[in-house]
């Protein structure tokens, strides 16, 4: 039997060759068996064995989408329905449980709605009167912001700030009958915050501005009509977010004239309230299909049969931004007694799946 000889801090130990390179060779196996692009310290060799991880993967996923393809087309072959398909893991579907998310049959809920600040608006008691005006040190892209605002939300007024204060801009626009105040907050030359005011008895709602884009700015962009636009609200699932959805529902008007085919979209999302500002079209297009009628005796004949199709098309009009909500505050704008039913703070920030609105 050959042996060989090892040294160690003791003496020299034999141990036989056939189980040192059985050791060795089980040590190297496990090795690449476990071994992480993270382990290693080249980077020409971390890069190449990270790609032959990601396309590893790839094909994987390339496999069971295949397998699961032939599952469904034998199946309807069959006649049987096909398997469901899986459901992706979202953040938003993997969501912290919240208590204050509405169901549909919350009878308390209907109840607050008849009651609350914006049910005269929205029973279409009075009609929506809006006073758009700026912080007292405006920069450049303040005006061009706020006359798209005043495009695309009905009824709404511009009124230069100048040196008055909110307060007392509060007590003139509840004396003119207006139902909200908007005030756009600029912070070097950029609008960064909107405040929005309800008349006379609030909330006030606190949001943060960004990523804004003007029409000029969006390609191939259409020009609003005076047509009153269409509102659509999703994703306000619980009662802040329900509360935030009325607030801004009664700023537009309740009676959206359908020929403009003008739609305004405030889209939650993680928190973020996506705005975007559309024009829908129908268009009649032709779609060619080849019809092939196989006969005993006789040749296939490959006839094309047109038939018209409908097709929905969005042209944007702009403009485009996103809004996050800082504070909400029962009545009118008030910094040193009024009372916050909301506000957002950093240490709330526990997970990425805990979501307010």
């Amino acid at each position: 039997m050959a042996v060989k000889r090892k040294k160690s801090n003791t003496g020299d130990m034999i141990v036989p060759c056939g189980k040192e390179d059985s050791n060795s060779t089980e040590k190297k196996s496990n090795g690449k068996e476990h071994l992480l692009p993270s382990m290693i310290k080249n980077k020409e060799k971390r890069s190449a064995v990270h790609a032959q991880l990601k396309h590893q993967k790839k094909l994987e996923k390339r496999k069971k989408a295949k397998a699961r393809e032939a599952d469904e087309k034998r199946a309807l072959e069959i006649g049987e329905e096909p398997p469901p398909r899986k459901i992706p893991r979202t953040i938003e579907n993997t969501r912290e449980f919240d208590e204050t998310i509405c169901k549909p049959d919350d009878e308390e809920l209907f109840a607050g709605n008849d009651g609350d600040e914006f049910s005269s608006i929205l029973k279409h008691e009075s009609t929506s009167k809006i006073l758009i005006t700026t912080c007292r040190f405006n920069s450049t892209r303040g005006p061009a912001f706020i006359s798209e605002l005043l495009s695309v939300i009905p009824n709404a007024h511009y009124y230069k700030r100048g040196t008055y204060d909110l307060k007392k801009i509060v007590e003139y626009a509840t004396n003119k009958d207006f139902t909200s105040i908007i005030v756009v907050h600029t912070n070097r030359r950029e609008p960064d915050a909107l405040l929005v005011i309800g008349l006379p008895d609030g909330p006030t709602a606190h949001f943060k501005l960004s990523k804004l884009v003007l029409r000029k700015d969006i390609k191939n962009h259409g020009n609003p009509t005076s047509h009153q636009p269409e509102l659509v609200l999703t994703n306000f699932t619980t009662r802040l977010g329900h509360r935030i959805g009325r607030l801004i529902q009664s700023l537009f008007p309740q009676d959206p004239n359908f020929r403009g085919r003008q739609v305004v979209t405030f889209h939650n999302q993680r928190d973020f309230i996506f705005f975007r500002h559309h024009r829908y079209i129908f268009e009649s297009k032709e779609s060619k299909q080849s019809d092939s009628k196989a006969t005993k005796g006789k040749d296939t004949m490959d006839e094309k049969s047109a038939q018209e199709k409908t097709v929905a098309r969005l042209q944007e009009c702009g403009p485009r931004f996103t809004l996050k909500l800082i504070s909400l505050q029962q009545g009118t704008f008030d910094t040193k007694g009024g009372e916050y039913e909301w506000v957002h703070k950093p240490e709330m920030d526990t997970s990425r799946r805990r979501f307010f609105l």
